[in-house]
Formats: structure tokens, sequence, C-alpha cells
């Protein structure tokens, strides 16, 4: 054990972490990239759903299912209902057999300002916050218009995105 220590010890100082340093207010700003629901801190930017379609396709698609309801991720379109315990490359042919409801994220998240925040974060799976915050605002509009909230034509940026409602917001208590 205490060969461990030492081992450790030497490790540490041979790559201090500075800790205690103060960030500068470019630094702090940089690492705010938080989403509120009500849209603060969305950057500039603009996305259509049409451009968010061929992004889908060539980015989501792979995971998530042509229609968002297919494939081995989180379903991204559909109804409201259960969540289902089966494999999610079976759910479609589970729901026309059993009449299985499966909740997707457009029934289930409050905010439309979530999906930015996480397609933002944490897509495409592989190359995490690869992309721009343009292809960021169209795929959101495209996962929206799966959901029948938006429109093919519509163009999604920082302005009107705070103000879609989405189904699962009064399922919710939210904080005044």
């Amino acid at each position: 054990m205490a060969g461990l220590m030492v081992s450790f010890t030497i490790h540490a100082e041979q790559f201090p972490v500075n800790l205690g340093t103060l960030l500068t207010e470019e630094e702090i700003t940089r690492a705010n990239i938080t989403i509120y629901p009500d849209g603060q801190n969305l950057p500039n930017g603009q996305g259509s759903v049409l451009e968010g379609r061929k992004l889908y396709n060539d980015q989501c698609a792979f995971c998530h299912g042509e229609s968002g309801t297919e494939g081995p991720a989180h379903r991204l379109a559909g109804s409201i209902g259960l969540f289902s315990i089966w494999d999610p490359l079976r759910i479609k042919r589970i729901m026309e057999v059993n009449g299985l409801l499966v909740m997707s994220t457009g029934q289930q998240w409050p905010y439309a300002t979530t999906i930015f925040d996480f397609v933002r974060r944490a897509m495409p799976h592989p190359t995490a916050k690869s992309l721009s915050n343009n292809q960021v605002y169209a795929i959101t509009g495209y996962i929206l218009y799966l959901n029948d909230l938006v429109g093919e034509q519509d163009l999604i940026d920082k302005n009107n995105l705070p103000q879609i409602e989405m189904p699962a917001f009064k399922r919710f208590v939210h904080a005044q």
C-alpha cells in the first residue's frame, strides 16, 4: 500500500493541476454552455428544418432511425405512453402487435431548448460537440418537425426555440 501512495505522489507532482487558479471572464463565459428552459445562453445562429433533415440523415439516422423511431438509440419521435423494456430495434413491431406506446424525446421533454442543449453537448455520439450552432439549430428543428411541433419550412433560432411548447410541458412542475 505504501508503494502505491509514493507512486501516486510522484506522479501527481509531475502534473500539477493548479487548483485555486481564478478563471478569467472569457474562460467563465466559454465554459458556461448551459442552455436554460427560457432560452438564456442560446447562441446566435439559425437552422432550417430542411437543413436539419439532411444533417439528421447524415449524422443521426444510423442510431435513431430514418423517422426517429427506429434504431438502437433513444426514440426521438412518437406517441406518449409507457416506456418499453424491450430492445429498441423491436419497438415498432411490438407497438403494432401489442399496442404498446413508448415515450420519446419529443413527448417526454418539457422544453425545446433542452433538445438543443443535449444535441450540442452530446451528439453525434462518436464525435460529440462537433456540430456548429447552425447545425444544432437545424437538427433540433428537424426533431421538432418529426414530432409535428414545427413546419417543414420553419427556421429555428434563439428567439423562437424557447417559444415552442412541448407536449410534456404541462406534466412538469416549473420553478417560479
